[in-house]
């Protein structure tokens, strides 16, 4: 099994400072290796159909419309399943000290968003991406490892770190987290580009 993580907003808390109001992880998983394979040729396909460069990277919240829509037509037909957690960085909703920390926030939403895909995991592979920090990834990799892993089941057999302008499937988790981020941010076209996807959702929660 794969599963492919990637985020959409910051974690900072200075929400009148120029921080998101919402944090949005975003796990898409695969059963199959071979559908996962074939979902990635799918979007390198894509790029040529569309004119756009070898080894152009897609990025929701950078795309226009209509390449949005594009890339969400293109994946949809595939089979997998979407798990995202969005959290409202509002101080009026979020209390506690330890959400006013970067690392300590994105480490407990990504555990979060992970445990609801916890029933659709077994023995998987995890990607995420390998920009940013790399001391901080590999604690992000320990914490998943450590929290979502049960006694005598092995959730997450592998933690691996790989650039997203070169995985095609990491990609495609930004994508799922651009959506549901607009979503909850009740921009005009969420819905627009949720329904593209939605039959593909596992789970979908925002708190507080």
């Amino acid at each position: 099994m794969l599963a492919f993580l990637d985020e959409s907003g910051d974690p900072g808390r200075k929400v009148t400072g120029g921080s998101s109001r919402y944090f949005t992880v975003a796990v898409v998983t695969f059963e199959s290796a071979a559908e996962a394979t074939a979902c990635d040729n799918r979007i390198h396909a894509l790029r040529s159909e569309l004119g756009l460069p070898r080894r152009y990277e897609f990025h929701f919240h950078s795309n226009a419309r209509s390449i949005r829509r594009a890339f969400l037509d293109a994946v949809a037909p595939f089979n997998f399943r979407y798990h995202a957690f969005s959290l409202n960085k509002d101080p009026k909703k979020l209390y506690g000290p330890g959400f006013d920390y970067k690392g300590p926030l994105y480490k407990y939403v990504c555990r979060l968003v992970m445990e609801n895909a916890t029933p659709f995991l077994h023995g998987a592979t995890v990607v995420i991406d390998k920009s940013g920090d790399r001391l901080f990834r590999r604690q992000l990799a320990s914490y998943l490892r450590q929290n979502i892993n049960q006694e005598g089941a092995t959730v997450i057999r592998k933690v691996k770190m790989e650039h997203s302008k070169t995985n095609n499937l990491v990609q495609l988790a930004d994508y799922v987290a651009g959506v549901m981020n607009r979503l909850v941010t009740d921009k005009p076209d969420a819905l627009d580009y949720l329904d593209r996807i939605v039959h593909r959702e596992g789970s979908r929660r925002e708190w507080p």
